[in-house]
């Protein structure tokens, strides 16, 4: 499917508290070896933009940005900053070709549940400049306004004083409409296989769809275990007729705080996946674990 670029652009709010419009960008090498993502989330009716940043490197502490006070980008860029934080998300073209730009300064979580606990740790400055350029079509969602594209990502990060390059398979998705992160819980994943296989796959109560290739399916279904904390283990998926095991190599999770105070925990993390044909792959997944 294409899409125009009046769908990759803002959309009008609604007039609900909690309608949101967000963009997200993951990334993962073919080795699992460093992984990330950003999303930027615009909450017009709530007068502010939450931004993420995430790097994982599997042993190594997660590198944080978060900041759910920053203020809305003005007519359409979705250019945001804030103390200590400036990014850019560029449509460079239609259904092809973004770019996510980022210089920050970051937080190096020794444990990733300290994400839950206050997020203390030594300030470090994080960069980005990454380019997701399509390598499969648009999947949009059937009843949701939202759709997800498998990508190749390239370009480079910074870290303090270090740089180094990055390629590897990645995923970016953009929705929009009313997002309850303490109604529901839900399982969301998304990765690509050694063959160059994307599949993606969503499941909430009374919900599911998702893709493997270029086919659509219907029928997606999780089974996890939690660890500590309450981060994932291990889990065992099924995107229609694949199915997948998956052993998370990092953890990036975040805390969801609603205005009422209800609070959320969200734990996303770099995934390895094993199909049950043997192939392999990486890319993450993401489990909602709302209140009760």
């Amino acid at each position: 499917m294409t899409i125009g670029s009046e769908d990759e652009d803002r959309h009008q709010a609604g007039a609900e508290t909690l309608w949101g419009e967000s963009w997200y960008f993951d990334f993962a090498d073919a080795e699992s070896s460093i992984g990330g993502y950003v999303r930027l989330g615009l909450y017009p009716n709530l007068g502010v933009a939450w931004y993420w940043a995430y790097l994982v490197r599997p042993g190594q502490a997660l590198i944080a940005v978060r900041d759910h006070e920053v203020e809305l980008p003005r007519g359409k860029a979705l250019e945001v900053r804030g103390e200590g934080l400036w990014s850019a998300l560029t449509c460079e073209e239609t259904n092809t070709h973004w770019t996510v730009g980022l210089e920050a300064f970051a937080v190096a979580l020794e444990h990733p549940a300290d994400a839950y606990r206050g997020e203390r740790g030594d300030r470090v400055a994080l960069g980005f400049d990454l380019e997701w350029e399509a390598s499969g079509p648009v999947f949009r969602y059937s009843v949701l306004t939202r759709y997800e594209q498998p990508c190749q990502v390239h370009g480079d990060i910074l870290l303090d004083d270090s740089r180094f390059s990055f390629a590897g398979p990645g995923q970016r998705d953009h929705s929009w409409g009313v997002r309850d992160w303490w109604a529901l819980p839900w399982c969301w994943t998304a990765g690509q296989l050694v063959d160059g296989t994307p599949f993606h796959g969503v499941t909430a109560p009374g919900f599911s769809t998702g893709y493997v290739g270029q086919d659509e399916v219907s029928s997606v279904s999780a089974e996890t275990t939690l660890g500590e904390e309450g981060l994932p283990s291990s889990a065992r998926l099924a995107v229609g007729d694949l199915s997948l095991t998956v052993a998370p190599a990092g953890h990036a999770p975040v805390l969801l705080e609603a205005p009422d105070g209800r609070r959320s925990l969200f734990p996303r993390a770099l995934c390895r996946f094993t199909a049950g044909d043997g192939r392999t792959g990486v890319g993450w997944t993401e489990w909602l674990q709302p209140p009760g």
